[in-house]
C-alpha cells in the first residue's frame, strides 16, 4: 500500500540515514536537469555530502547553480523515498579535505591511518559537495493507493 509520512528535519536525518544510493539532479546550461547516480551521506546537523571530482559535469553544474535536488531510496524499488531539494556548495581540494572527512566517517566510521586518507584524497584532486537542504517531499512509498483497502 502506498503511504507518505511528513518528517521534520530529525525526522529526514532518521530516514537518509545509512542510505547510500542516491540520483543527485543539477542543472545543465540548456536548463534541462542532468542526473547522476552518486553515493552520498548525511551528517548529524542534517547536511548532505557527495563525493566527486572537480572535472565531473555535477559539479560544474553545482557551481554555476547551486540549486540542486537529491532523490534517496532504499535497496528495493519500491521502498520508501525521499526528495531532497537544497543549496549546493562544491569545495575543491584543499578546502574539500574536512568535508571528504567528514563524509568517510558519515558513511565508514573512523579510517585506519587518516594520513593515507587525506594524501589519497589530494592526489585524486577529489571534490565535496555540501548540500543544504531547503525543503524535502514527504517520505513515500508507492503501491495501491490506501482508499483501494477502505471498506
Amino acid at each position: 500500500m502506498s503511504s507518505n509520512a511528513t518528517v521534520d528535519l530529525a525526522g529526514l536525518i532518521e530516514f537518509v540515514n545509512g542510505k547510500n544510493r542516491w540520483v543527485l539532479s543539477t542543472t545543465r546550461t540548456d536548463g534541462r536537469p542532468q542526473m547522476s547516480m552518486v553515493t552520498g551521506t548525511i551528517t548529524p546537523p542534517g547536511d548532505l555530502l557527495i563525493s566527486s571530482y572537480p572535472s565531473r559535469v555535477k559539479v560544474r553544474n553545482a557551481k554555476r547553480n547551486p540549486l540542486v535536488s537529491v532523490a534517496v531510496m532504499g535497496d528495493e524499488f519500491n521502498a520508501a523515498w525521499v526528495q531532497i531539494d537544497g543549496d549546493a556548495n562544491v569545495s575543491d581540494m584543499p578546502e574539500a579535505l574536512d568535508g571528504l572527512i567528514e563524509y568517510y566517517r558519515c558513511i565508514s566510521g573512523e579510517h585506519p591511518d587518516w594520513d593515507d586518507y587525506r594524501q589519497a584524497m589530494a592526489d585524486q584532486n577529489k571534490s565535496v559537495i555540501r548540500i543544504t537542504p531547503t525543503r524535502w517531499s514527504p517520505v513515500s512509498k508507492g503501491g495501491f493507493p490506501p482508499e483501494l483497502f477502505e471498506t
